[in-house]
């Protein structure tokens, strides 16, 4: 476990390290480059840098949290990656289950999976679960989203990288929103910004923007109309 640097969660949680790119959103890929520094510091973890690898000494870490936690699942793999087996993946679910004084934010690129898999999935409201989309080539996975059992259900447009007009956020909860950064950061327009902050208005859903990104994201911040947005989805950890 680390503390996070991110701003819509506390801490990040990897049972399960690296990954393959899917989509233009991983061109970029932070925790690959993240995993090959790791790597070259000596860190066993990453030892084989960003191949699929399995921790089943990490399953133990939660039980360990002695306060309540919000934490970012697999901030350096993706969970239903098909190198990750059925029966891992329901450990992991076994384990936020067991921990409901804890909030679990997991996010994946692979809807398609997720949706195969729900319904053997124990959902219990700690879970919130999250697609990535990019831009509407993608789209498709908020609607694989939406058919599953999840009771929080949320929505990663970063790096956002094309508008998401017209989005149908029937029963989704949450969008975050975030620029690419790094020094090959592609540049997001405002106006894409700002039509995804009013379909949540219109829509009632909690509304998170992370940052513009770029070259130096702390030098562009996340100030938007001249203020920071920082909402979160409705259900609280008193209410678990």
């Amino acid at each position: 476990m680390a503390q996070s640097n991110i701003e819509w969660t506390e801490m990040t949680w990897n049972p399960v390290t690296g990954c393959t790119k899917v989509s233009a959103g991983c061109k970029y890929c932070y925790a690959e480059v993240m995993a090959k520094r790791l790597q070259a510091m000596g860190v066993e973890k990453y030892k084989d840098a960003f191949k699929v690898r399995l921790h089943n000494d990490a399953l133990q870490i939660p039980y360990t949290w002695k306060k309540q936690k919000i934490v970012f699942v697999n901030s350096m793999s993706d969970l239903f990656h098909k190198q990750v087996p059925d029966h891992f993946i329901k450990e992991v679910f076994r384990v936020m289950n067991e921990n409901p004084q804890h909030t679990f934010q997991v996010l994946t690129k692979r809807a398609d999976r997720l949706l195969e898999l729900h319904t053997q999935l124990r959902w219990t409201h700690n879970i919130w679960m999250g697609v990535s989309i990019e831009d509407g080539r993608v789209l498709g996975r908020l609607d694989l989203l939406r058919q599953t059992n999840a009771r929080t259900k949320f929505l990663s447009c970063e790096p956002l990288i094309g508008p998401l007009s017209n989005m149908d956020l029937t029963n989704i909860d949450w969008v975050i929103v975030g620029g690419e950064s790094g020094p090959k950061a592609r540049a997001m327009d405002s106006s894409w910004v700002l039509d995804i902050m009013d379909q949540c208005k219109q829509k009632d859903v909690a509304f998170f923007f992370k940052q513009w990104g770029g070259v130096n994201k702390k030098r562009s911040g996340r100030l938007l109309n001249g203020r920071t947005y920082d909402e979160m989805p409705h259900f609280r950890l008193t209410e678990l």
